[in-house]
């Protein structure tokens, strides 16, 4: 149902995110779309969801329903997340605890090449994209 809504409205679900903060939960919806998000996307997709959540609850517990826009640096949790960040900076924590930080060469077979390392997406505890800000030259 949420994966509908934000579709019809033009966007793509990126992920959904249960946390806890400060003692309050949220519920997080992450959206995507080409050009960006901006925050009409994120008010009118909270707009639909907010009465529809009211009938049937996502989470049985008090929450924040919040929509926003993965942002620039972004986690990567589904496979579809590394095949859709190839060429961009990735730093990756492995089940073992290595670190690897590098550009996404490529995701082939569920294999992440990145940099001069390869790492299968079984093996991959935590990723993310991050920008490197000492170079960064702004959005164009």
């Amino acid at each position: 149902m949420i994966e509908k809504t934000v579709k019809n409205y033009g966007c793509e679900l990126y992920d959904i995110d249960i946390t806890e903060e400060g003692g309050h939960k949220y519920f997080r919806i992450y959206i995507t779309k080409p050009g960006g998000v901006n925050l009409n996307d994120c008010e009118a997709i909270n707009n639909m969801l907010s009465p529809i959540f009211d009938v049937e609850e996502p989470i049985h517990d008090r929450y924040f329903l919040e929509v926003s826009s993965p942002g620039l640096e972004r986690k990567l949790t589904k496979k579809e997340h590394f095949s859709k960040s190839i060429g961009e900076r990735v730093k990756v924590t492995t089940n073992e605890g290595e670190k690897i930080k590098g550009v996404l060469k490529s995701f082939n077979d569920d294999i992440a090449e990145i940099g001069n390392k390869k790492v299968h997406f079984n093996d991959i505890k935590k990723a993310k994209t991050y920008i490197d800000w000492n170079n960064y030259k702004g959005l164009k």
